[in-house]
């Protein structure tokens, strides 16, 4: 049987758009951080080889990072963790949903495209930067090599059969880095739930919403038939353009809620359009993980 090209593709196109731009290096508020870790206060996620933390052990990790020693204690496995595993992870959750699939034209891509494209070249940036990557919807911890991006591109080739994605932050490691890649137009509370408990966490990031330029204009006029990408609903009118002004309104009410939510948890929201040049994007989402300077 022949291997999946989809794959393969990906991670070729994200290469190249990763390609014009320098490693990801550590940032200096981490170095900065690490050498002011002590005995007072709450300990953070750093640059050093100190101990940290035990985490409970996750599918995909190996045997040998389990400590049996404290295992043994409970009825569980846990994985001892130093602390610059945390401070250099990063998680990735990106819309596999069917709503993603969505394109008003033959020369835009689908917004799962467009962010499946991102996701993966972000990846291979922060890697060379010697930081470990995690794709939310694989259920494994951060990880770094050439194995791991072969992970992300297969999971980031997936489809999911919902009308709309949720984030599930429940994986993620405590004062990590996280960005979710989403139209954000299904439930809101399930964005709020999982910026909530990162937040908790210490964990920083960026919602990044992308939208078909139809999706932001609603240039429909007379009959129309709209229909979910799943096909589950199914609304026509006569005339659409009086629709236009309060979908409008909606929208922007959305996007108001979601910068709301990121400015809440000290997070970052941009949205991006699916017919816009997609380096630029790339730029943007490699400086706003970084955090403040």
């Amino acid at each position: 049987m022949s291997e999946n090209p989809a794959p393969a593709a990906l991670r070729a196109r994200a290469e190249t758009l990763a390609a014009p731009l320098p490693p990801l290096q550590a940032r200096a508020e981490q170095l900065a951080r690490a050498m002011l870790i002590g005995g007072h206060g709450r300990r953070q996620s750093g640059m050093g080889d100190e101990f940290w933390q035990y985490r409970p052990a996750q599918a995909g990790d190996p045997g040998r990072a389990i400590d049996w020693r404290r295992s043994g204690r409970s009825d569980g496995h846990y994985v001892r963790e130093k602390e610059w595993q945390a401070a250099q992870s990063v998680h990735l959750w990106v819309d596999l949903s069917a709503s993603m699939s969505f394109t008003s034209g033959k020369s835009i891509p689908p917004k799962s495209d467009r962010a499946a494209l991102l996701a993966m070249a972000l990846s291979i940036l922060l890697m060379k930067g010697g930081e470990r990557v995690s794709l939310a919807s694989l259920g494994t911890p951060p990880r770094i090599g050439t194995l791991q991006l072969r992970r992300i591109a297969e999971g980031l080739s997936q489809q999911g059969e919902a009308d709309y994605g949720a984030p599930d932050a429940r994986l993620f490691l405590p004062h990590a880095r996280a960005l979710f890649l989403s139209d954000f137009l299904g439930p809101i509370e399930a964005i709020e739930d999982a910026v909530g408990m990162a937040s908790d966490r210490g964990i920083s990031g960026v919602l990044y919403q992308i939208l078909d330029p139809a999706e932001e204009a609603f240039p429909y006029q007379g009959r129309t038939v709209f229909t979910s990408m799943s096909g589950t609903v199914r609304h026509e009118t006569l005339r659409a353009g009086d629709l236009r002004d309060r979908y409008l309104e909606r929208l922007a009410e959305r996007k108001d809620h979601l910068s709301r939510i990121a400015h809440h948890a000290g997070w970052r929201f941009a949205t991006h359009h699916t017919n816009g040049a997609d380096l630029p994007a790339l730029l943007w989402l490699y400086e706003a993980l970084e955090g403040p300077r």
